[in-house]
């Protein structure tokens, strides 16, 4: 809608000042304002200032209706990056041997700690491998490891080896077991219970410790704003929905103040990059990675002003590939509004009292590759997988690139509130366990990588969710 007025005022020939394009942007119906702003001038006129369309206002308006106009500042925000969870500025890795020994240390020891506070006591693989032939095969032994490797027997039972910071223990899972269907990948940190084989080679488990999130009802609170969700935004694809774009920021215009839609959180893929598959520049109408931020800061500049905005980069953007990604350099980040707020990729946000775990979700390529009953189709499936192993990407090694910082940042330390990703292009909202899953759709049309798989993204849709009552809904544009 700024566009829209500005180009109003353009064809008029009449310039307008910061502070009249703000007030005339904070009416519901802008386009209309500032024609009769411009009717009202002198001929001899050619700059629209403040004092011009207050003057307007007091000969057209009463003092309450005047009164929505001005505290489009005066929102009290509440909100910040949960310390420890935002690699920006942070970063430390050279891709040493000892830096991805420390890496998986730091997984490793996380993730114990979380099991350990459900299993008690456990057993190293150096105490099993000594105790031996020695150990009462009637007597339960627990052990926590990391997965370093998963196979299926002839027989139908699943081996595994795991390994701790004192060495590695193979265990299997009888095909009889409650447990046998499990998803079980590679580099998970699980707990092992059970029994030890006669020759005390091997761990006969009985059951499979997940860290897991705890199931908490979601707690009412005294807030009384939301919380908005907008992904893979593609600015410069030629499959960009602008039209759908533009019925969300009307809606925005005329809705977000007085429902107290303060926030909105972008989780990657903002632009559509350059260079990211081979022969994307013939899907592309902006081929200047610049221009693309540059178009959309043009984009959020309609957003109102009063909505503070948090932008993380996905693989798509001028970022490292490599999560956890840093926040966008000042060399983009310097195009947008101060209501722009720049996080790394993943984060985790306090807003209002609540924790929000955002994260582009790259990683769901290599659980969908993995995993042959997770699909594209239905990520939020996949979120309860993450959460389960308190971890956002688990698996080492596949599509998705893994810096070996001095911790794990997709280590998921707290129980989040609401979790959200994107880079699927679905849509979709569940509640697991008392949080909020979102699955924040795109604002990209069906690519023609997309044709070729036969996958139909749900674009143009944004999930909203009440800080107070934890009411979800999906606005569709």
């Amino acid at each position: 809608m700024r566009t829209e007025v500005l180009r109003i005022a353009t064809e008029r020939n009449m310039f307008l000042s910061p502070e009249a394009l703000e007030l005339i942007l904070s009416d519901s119906e802008p386009a209309s304002f500032v024609n009769n702003v411009i009717s009202m001038m002198s001929k001899n006129s050619m700059l629209v200032g403040k004092d011009d369309v207050l003057g307007l206002l007091s000969n057209n308006l009463s003092k309450k209706e005047i009164a929505p106009v001005v505290p489009k500042n005066k929102k009290q925000y509440d909100i910040s990056v949960v310390p420890g969870t935002d690699v920006t500025g942070e970063s430390t890795c050279e891709g040493k041997v000892e830096d991805f020994h420390r890496y998986f240390t730091s997984r490793y020891n996380s993730i114990k700690d979380i099991l350990r506070r459900r299993m008690g006591a456990t057993f190293t693989a150096e105490k099993l491998h000594s105790m031996g032939k020695r150990m009462d095969l009637n007597r339960e032994v627990q052990m926590i490891g990391m997965v370093t490797e998963s196979a299926i027997t002839k027989n139908g039972h699943r081996t595994l080896t795991v390994e701790d910071d004192t060495g590695s223990f193979k265990a299997i899972v009888l095909k009889d077991s409650p447990f046998a269907d499990d998803i079980i990948v590679n580099d998970e940190v699980i707990g092992l219970v059970g029994g030890l084989t006669r020759d005390g080679k091997m761990l006969v488990a009985s059951d499979v410790v997940r860290p897991g999130v705890p199931s908490d009802p979601w707690e009412p609170s005294d807030s009384v704003a939301s919380v908005g969700f907008l992904s893979d935004i593609h600015a410069g694809s030629h499959t960009f929905l602008e039209n759908r774009w533009g019925a969300m920021v009307r809606w925005l215009r005329e809705n977000a103040w007085r429902t107290d839609l303060d926030y909105l959180i972008l989780p990657g893929d903002v632009v559509d990059g350059i260079g990211i598959f081979p022969g994307q520049q013939e899907e592309l109408t902006i081929d200047d990675i610049y221009k693309q931020y540059y178009k959309l800061a043009e984009y959020l500049k309609e957003i109102p002003d009063h909505i503070k905005i948090v932008l993380q980069p996905g693989n798509h953007d001028a970022c490292r590939p490599a999560e956890p990604q840093p926040a966008l350099s000042e060399v983009f980040g310097k195009v947008f509004d101060s209501n722009v707020m720049l996080t790394g990729n993943p984060v985790s946000l306090k807003i209002e009292g609540r924790t929000i775990l955002a994260y582009h979700g790259r990683s769901i390529d290599d659980w969908v590759a993995g995993v042959q009953k997770l699909t594209y189709e239905k990520p939020v499936e996949i979120m309860k997988e993450m959460l389960e192993r308190r971890h956002l990407a688990p698996m080492y090694g596949k599509k998705t690139a893994l810096a070996p910082e001095k911790k794990d940042y997709l280590v998921i330390d707290k129980r989040p509130d609401i979790f959200v990703t994107g880079h699927v292009h679905g849509a979709g909202t569940e509640e697991y366990r008392g949080i909020r899953l979102i699955a924040a759709s795109t604002w990209q049309a069906q690519t023609d990588f997309q044709k070729m798989h036969n996958f139909n993204p749900d674009p143009g849709y944004m999930p909203i969710v009440h800080l107070g009552t934890g009411d979800t809904i999906m606005k569709g544009f």
